[in-house]
């Protein structure tokens, strides 16, 4: 039997899905919520690559993990949040559970089976997956009328570290939080933590405690914003003995309102913004800590993620001594630490390298159209969830400056919205192409460095799709207008064109 009538006999044997879901993290598994909620007549699959639901929070095993949103907005909006509004891992995988056996989802997910390939048949009008069990190796096959991409934005499998002069030369150990080794011991060790965003927030007051000193060594300072780990208007619902629903929704809106409010205005008026949050921060650490040069940005806030230290907690381990703050450019690593630019060196036992992620453009899947593979960076988005060229796919882009789960929540309105539709008008396919009022717009990255630009992706911006410059045709960032928008989609637009 030759490669093409192998290929042609397990086609013929796939199993069938109307709809498969990629990924069993906090999209996936709202998207599955959704699909059993808004169309209980279709029949889907949630194929996971890892051997249990949760995404990052599975993934990452870091101390301290923890959400850098608030669970009020970051949880389900059909699931009320009754914890801490900044949560750990496992508060996170205990909620998400909940859901999955409080809404029967479980039967539905297969785990362990990691996408190598997808194909767009126009003839069949279906998907065909290859999939690659990850206990066994066997290949499974699978064919579906749609795909929801929901495996996220970066790659599990390790995260981004620079490639420094001298890291060979080095005689400790280097870890990067995203592959966290069981065995790490930090106790009474010297360590520097490289970064300064959400993930060395977390990190270094969670090893503090236990390490010898934690150094951290940031080449520019990040904005953070330190406040107590609870939500008082949450408090004193709970108090009235309002409903856990009624709380969940009410805190949600106010919540929501007050990002609203606070995103315009670091566009409005970012200097007083920023005295804002740097006063928080000084009276953590008093008056005569530098914070000019450790704490302040030479950017405006919001223009890279806000980093959430709940309780105050990075800033405690500074001002007792347990963790320092050097803010300067790394020349070359040694055999006992790092050369910083500046002629310091700094000695450690452990370099921990918080230095960001690789961005993953849908999964690493091997895509192709009618044969043809996929140059997803050729295309151009329609409202960041579908793109030119790829019909009967939906990916799931989440926020930046607020909850990733508040879009994936509204994507999967959308998609249950489309599916409807098409099979109201009898149509099996679904994608999406420029109209005739769009054929001298200019076509631009997929973001505006100027309104948003952190690290990952910058470096992966060449494999992410164009941009116009009107609504239909971006990847908008703002919740309160799209909270409006989405829903409020025309099925019947010319962008859309139904077979």
């Amino acid at each position: 039997m030759n490669d093409t009538e192998t290929l042609t006999r397990n086609l013929q044997t796939a199993e069938h899905f109307d709809v498969v879901i990629v990924g069993a993290g906090i999209s996936g598994v709202g998207g599955a919520y959704h699909l059993t909620r808004q169309c209980p007549d279709r029949r889907f699959v949630v194929l996971e690559a890892q051997g249990t639901f949760g995404g990052t929070w599975t993934t990452h095993k870091y101390p301290g993990i923890r959400s850098d949103s608030d669970l009020h907005t970051f949880g389900y909006r059909f699931k009320p949040w009754t914890s801490a509004p900044i949560a750990t891992a496992a508060e996170i995988l205990t909620y998400m559970g909940e859901v999955i056996e409080e809404n029967g989802l479980g039967h539905h997910i297969r785990y362990g089976h990691r996408i190598v390939a997808a194909n767009w048949s126009s003839a069949s009008q279906t998907w065909r997956i290859e999939a690659r069990r990850t206990d066994t190796d066997e290949t499974l096959w699978f064919s579906a009328n749609f795909l929801w991409m929901c495996q996220g934005y970066y790659r599990h499998s390790e995260g981004y570290t620079p490639d420094w002069p001298g890291m060979a030369e080095y005689k400790g150990r280097i870890v990067h939080p995203q592959t966290w080794p069981e065995d790490l011991d930090y106790t009474g060790r010297s360590v520097i933590v490289i970064g300064s965003g959400a993930t060395a927030a977390t990190v270094i007051p969670a090893i503090a405690g236990a390490a010898g000193h934690v150094t951290m060594l940031q080449r520019s300072p990040t904005y953070f914003s330190p406040g107590r780990n609870a939500n008082e208007l949450a408090e004193m619902l709970r108090t009235l003995k309002v409903d856990e629903a009624w709380i969940h929704e009410i805190v949600r809106r106010k919540i929501l309102y007050d990002q609203a409010a606070f995103t315009r205005r670091c566009m409005a008026e970012p200097e007083k913004v920023q005295q804002e949050l740097l006063a928080a921060v000084r009276a953590h650490l008093g008056p005569e800590y530098d914070v000019a040069q450790h704490f302040t940005p030479t950017y405006r806030p919001w223009r890279q993620r806000l980093a959430v230290v709940p309780d105050g907690d990075l800033f405690k381990g500074i001002a007792a001594g347990k963790a320092s703050v050097v803010t300067d450019e790394i020349e070359r690593f040694t055999e006992t630490g790092i050369l910083l630019k500046s002629g310091q060196a700094l000695e450690a036992d452990i370099i921990v390298t918080a230095t960001g992620f690789n961005l993953c453009v849908l999964g690493d899947i091997d895509f192709t159209i009618d044969g043809r593979k996929l140059a997803f960076h050729e295309t151009v988005t329609y409202r960041g969830m579908m793109f030119t060229g790829v019909p009967n796919m939906v990916w799931v882009f989440g926020y930046f400056r607020a909850s990733w789960t508040l879009r994936a929540d509204l994507v999967s309105d959308f998609v249950c919205k489309l599916l409807t539709h098409m099979r109201s008008i009898g149509k099996r396919q679904v994608g999406v192409a420029l109209r005739p009022e769009d054929s001298d717009m200019p076509l631009l990255d997929w973001i505006d460095p100027e309104n948003f630009n952190p690290g990952y992706m910058m470096r992966g911006m060449h494999l992410l799709p164009r941009r116009g410059d009107k609504a239909e045709w971006m990847h908008n960032q703002d919740y309160w207008a799209e909270k409006d928008e989405i829903p409020a989609i025309d099925l019947d637009d010319a962008a859309f064109v139904y077979r």
